[in-house]
C-alpha cells in the first residue's frame, strides 16, 4: 500500500495509527503542505486526489481511497484483526459518533486551509486566529468529555480497553491541540485516554515527530 501523507496533518495522522494496529506495511509519500506553495495544489497530486487534500490510500490493486474515515473502516474490513469497531450495531454506531465527531465538529473548522483563508483572506490577525482555534476545539471538547464521563462503555479508552476508530480520532486532534496551547488538563477523561494510546507502539510511530517529512 501506498500513503499520501503529511507529518503533522491530523487526518494522516490517524491512518498512520490504523496501519500501525493492523501491522500492514505500506510506503510514504511525502506531500508538504507548506512548502513550495503548497505540494497538494500541484496538478500531480490533484490527480490522485481531486479535494487536494492528504491522506490518500492506494491499495495493492491501486484503487485509490480518500477520506481517513473510509481508509480506516477499509483498513477494518480487510484486516479485522484487531477490530476497530464494536462487533454489535450499537457499538459500531456509538464509536463512529465519537469518531465523526471530532473528525468532522472539530477538525474541520481548525483545518490548515481554513486558518489560512482567515489570516490570508478574511484579514484576521494571528492572535485571532489562534483564539478561533482555541474556541473551537475547547467547545468540541467539552461535549466529547462530557460524553465519556456519562457513558458506562468508557474505559482505559474511548470504548473499553482497547483502541478503537474514536481513539485514531482523538489522539491526533489532542496532539494538535497542545500545539495551539489548548489547555488539555481541563478535559481529565480526554488527557487520560492520550496518555494510554501513545503509550502503544503503534500510536508512538505513528506521531509527527517519526515521519520521514518531519525533518
Amino acid at each position: 500500500m501506498k500513503l499520501y501523507s503529511y507529518f503533522r496533518s491530523s487526518a494522516s495522522y490517524r491512518v498512520r495509527i490504523a496501519l500501525n494496529l493492523k501491522g500492514i506495511a505500506y510506503e510514504y509519500l511525502p506531500v508538504h503542505l507548506v512548502r513550495n506553495g503548497g505540494e497538494q495544489l500541484a496538478p500531480a497530486y490533484r490527480e490522485i486526489n481531486p479535494d487536494q487534500l492528504v491522506p490518500t490510500l492506494l491499495d495493492d490493486a491501486g484503487a485509490s481511497i480518500p477520506q481517513s474515515l473510509a481508509m480506516i473502516e477499509y483498513l477494518d474490513e480487510i484486516q479485522p484483526d484487531p477490530p476497530l469497531l464494536p462487533g454489535d450495531p450499537a457499538g459500531r454506531a456509538y464509536v463512529r459518533s465519537l469518531s465523526l465527531q471530532i473528525a468532522c465538529e472539530i477538525h474541520p473548522l481548525n483545518n490548515l486551509r481554513v486558518l489560512k483563508y482567515l489570516t490570508a483572506n478574511l484579514g484576521l490577525t494571528e492572535e485571532a486566529k489562534l483564539a478561533w482555534y482555541r474556541h473551537w476545539v475547547e467547545v468540541g471538547f467539552e461535549s466529547l468529555e462530557t460524553r465519556l464521563v456519562a457513558d458506562r462503555r468508557t474505559g482505559r479508552f474511548c470504548v473499553g480497553d482497547a483502541p478503537t476508530m474514536a481513539d485514531l480520532c482523538l489522539v491526533p486532534q489532542v496532539f494538535n491541540a497542545q500545539r495551539f496551547s489548548v489547555d488539555v488538563d481541563r478535559f481529565p477523561i480526554l488527557t487520560r485516554i492520550n496518555e494510554n494510546a501513545i503509550a502503544l507502539a503503534a500510536f508512538a510511530h505513528a506521531a509527527p515527530d517519526q515521519q520521514p517529512d518531519a525533518a
